[in-house]
Order: structure tokens, then sequence, then C-alpha cells
């Protein structure tokens, strides 16, 4: 946009800047230089699946123990008002395979119905210790969820 700054003996003095509006205190407008912010991401909608929690507070269980916050998992579970037992459970899912865990955090939201992988389907795969078996047991636990194709039956013309 060209704003004139000032106008001297020799003409017109311009000077070009991109500015845009903001919201000030109070909700009022306000005139600033520079580009716009950008925008801010869209809301997610639905809910973060139950396994993904879970892998993330596997994960931060682990980084406590490590920097010796907490002593042990038996700790953690009187912490969290759980069993030693399930305690145990959650943190198996460590044992996946580094890309399986990533798979498993960034699983889509789920905006109704259940969960479609659940942490008890999860386990026989942490208990496989060939983190290539794990990989074709997660691809193919998450090829047998994908949505199916609905086919229309075509009416013959006999």
């Amino acid at each position: 946009m060209s704003v004139v700054v000032a106008e001297g003996r020799e003409g017109r003095i311009t000077t070009q800047s991109t500015i845009h509006f903001a919201r000030a205190r109070r909700g009022r407008k306000e005139l600033r230089r520079g580009e716009p912010p950008s925008a801010p991401p869209p809301p997610m909608f639905g809910r973060v699946p139950r396994i993904a929690r879970l892998m993330a507070l596997a994960l931060r269980f682990q980084r406590l123990i490590e920097s010796g916050e907490v002593r042990d998992y038996a700790e953690l579970a009187r912490l969290g008002h759980v069993t030693r037992a399930r305690m145990t459970q959650i943190m198996n899912l460590l044992n996946l395979a580094p890309d399986v865990q990533e798979d498993i955090l960034f699983l889509p939201p789920l905006a109704f119905g259940r969960d479609p992988i659940r942490e008890l389907q999860l386990r026989p795969i942490a208990a496989t210790p060939d983190w290539r078996k794990q990989r074709q047991l997660w691809k193919r636990m998450t090829c047998d969820r994908a949505p199916k194709p609905v086919t229309v039956p075509t009416s013959g013309s006999t």
C-alpha cells in the first residue's frame, strides 16, 4: 500500500509498506506494519483415541523414571491409583517398534463411536520381540480396521 509521507519542493515522497489491522486492547482495531500473523490452526474436532493417550502416558512415565523423579513402576502405580499389573500393561507399550509407537500417537481423532484399536489388541504385538514382525502385525491390524468400500449390487437386465 502506498502512503504519502511528506511533500517537498521536488514533489511527493512516497513509501510502500505492508499493513494490516489487528486487535488491540479491549477489542479496538489498530493499524500495524508488516505481514499479518498466520491464521491459527483449525480446531480439532473429536477426541484423541484412548490407545494414543495410553502411549503418551507410557512415554511420560518412562521419562519420570529415567529422570529419577519416580523410583519404579510400583511407585507410579501407587501415584496413579492403579494396580502394578495395570501399570506393567501400560508400560509394555514401550516394547513396540518406534514407528508403530509414532503411528499410535498420531492416530486421527474420533468423531463418534468406539475406539477402533484397543490396548488389549496391542498386547500380543508388544509381546513380540521382533520389530519386523510387530510392523507386519500392526499393518495387518490397521488394514483390517480401514473403512471398507460400499459395493452396490447391479441389477441384471435378464
